[in-house]
């Protein structure tokens, strides 16, 4: 390989490229990953992992010969679960640090913070957690579900499954709960579900008090009607949630709760007494029973050095968006942004669940997805797997959103109005 980029660059300084011969001469030095997840403050129990994955896939690709004849670096910085932080964090990555992509955020605030800065200074982010969708930025890959491939077929399996009739929409008081019990309020409607019949609630991030609200969601059930829980309940709230339903005698099979933002990661460590039976949406578990899955699990317990550590759906999906942006890089023969996003879309790359991830013209993935039921030992068995959902970054079910599209490929526009066939605007709606 040196004798040929040798031999290449002395080519371009005889014919006079000096550009090129510069670049070859680069060829050498590291291609910049950067890592932006919280390592301390109130998300690092989550965030931590993803960091983790993020520098086992750049161990692995290096192990591999690394990038275009480059190896991969990563560079880690902490925003500390401070949302404006991220912000900041994102700046100095790119503009100090010169990274050429950046793997990082959770929660959607984080992700609205940092947008304004990967659009102004031309940055690629890949997100890798289910989010309310409303949003397709030009700089951001997003690796896990939106609404319609978690929260629709989640009701939709409570309905056709479970003979759900009524419904209690219970989340923390944030964007990502709002936005998606606005769809699904929505949606519900649209099926015939009347407005008596949906019970919405929203808390503090740590609430702790359940009493009333889960003898309102029992009152629900008054009239005979079987009532399912569709929760966006985030962090330890869950654990006092679900308490309280076991000291109402409320079980699994009388009212079905089925959280989204409940997984793997959250059950570690927790006395799931209270929770076996509940189930949860996503489109990984790490019950899969797949030689992908098998592979990765070994493969992360041998990098972590804990067998006891487990895997969980956003790491999956930093794993689907870390490979895809390598495919991308290989196709483009550059990490420059603009030809890896050219080169992205329609790149296929193998999910850990048997099938393949494709990434959209929107920007968005095709994923499965799975409905587990939560056991002792807190993994899930898995009682409902669709085949690969497209990811929609404008829902159907709100009538400003049912009328928009987003296509970076052809259109280059994350929000094209089909009925006066405009583009609304080119920078997300922060």
């Amino acid at each position: 390989m040196k004798r040929i980029i040798s031999a290449a660059a002395a080519l371009a300084v005889s014919t006079g490229l000096a550009g090129t011969a510069q670049a070859q001469a680069q060829e050498g030095e590291p291609i910049k990953i950067g890592v932006l997840h919280s390592l301390s403050g109130t998300m690092a129990i989550s965030e931590t992992t993803l960091k983790d994955t993020v520098l086992m896939m750049v161990e692995r690709q290096n192990a591999k010969g690394g990038l275009l004849g480059r190896p991969l670096e990563a560079v880690v910085v902490d925003p500390a679960s401070d949302w404006p932080l991220f912000a900041e964090k994102a700046r100095e990555l790119l503009t100090v640090s010169e990274v050429d992509v950046i793997f990082g955020c959770w929660t959607s605030v984080s992700r609205k913070s940092v947008l304004p800065v990967l659009e102004e200074l031309n940055g690629l982010m890949f997100y890798p957690v289910q989010y309310e969708g409303e949003e397709s930025s030009k700089n951001v890959i997003y690796t896990g579900a939106a609404p319609n491939q978690q929260a629709i077929p989640a009701v939709d399996y409570m309905t056709e499954e479970l003979g759900v009739e009524k419904w209690a929409l219970l989340g923390t008081d944030y964007v990502y709960p709002r936005t998606t019990n606005n769809i699904l309020d929505a949606y519900l409607k649209g099926k015939g579900v009347a407005e008596g019949d949906i019970f919405v609630n929203y808390t503090p991030f740590g609430h702790s008090d359940w009493s009333k609200i889960v003898a309102d969601v029992v009152a629900l059930g008054a009239d005979g009607k079987k009532v399912g829980v569709v929760s966006t309940i985030n962090g330890d709230a869950n654990v006092g949630f679900y308490k309280e339903l076991a000291a109402a005698g409320v079980s699994a099979e009388d009212i079905p709760v089925i959280a989204f933002s409940v997984g793997e990661e959250e059950l570690s460590g927790l006395d799931t007494t209270n929770l076996v039976g509940h189930l949860a949406a996503w489109n990984y578990f790490q019950s899969a029973d797949t030689p992908e899955n098998a592979a990765f699990i070994e493969d992360w317990h041998k990098f972590i050095g804990d067998a006891k550590r487990v895997t969980n759906d956003p790491m999956e999906a930093t794993v689907i968006g870390f490979n895809a942006w390598v495919a991308a890089v290989e196709k483009a023969g550059t990490t420059d942004v603009d030809p890896v996003l050219d080169a992205i879309v329609g790149v296929e790359v193998p999910n850990l669940t048997g099938g393949t991830a494709t990434v959209l013209p929107n920007h968005h993935l095709t994923k499965p997805v799975l409905i587990g039921e939560i056991r002792e030992d807190g993994q899930f068995d898995i009682v409902s797997q669709t085949e690969p959902v497209p990811g929609d970054a404008w829902t159907d079910f709100l009538p400003e959103s049912a009328v928009l599209e987003a296509d970076w490929q052809d259109r280059k526009c994350g929000m094209f109005n089909t009925q006066t066939d405009s583009c609304v605007q080119i920078q997300s709606n922060y």
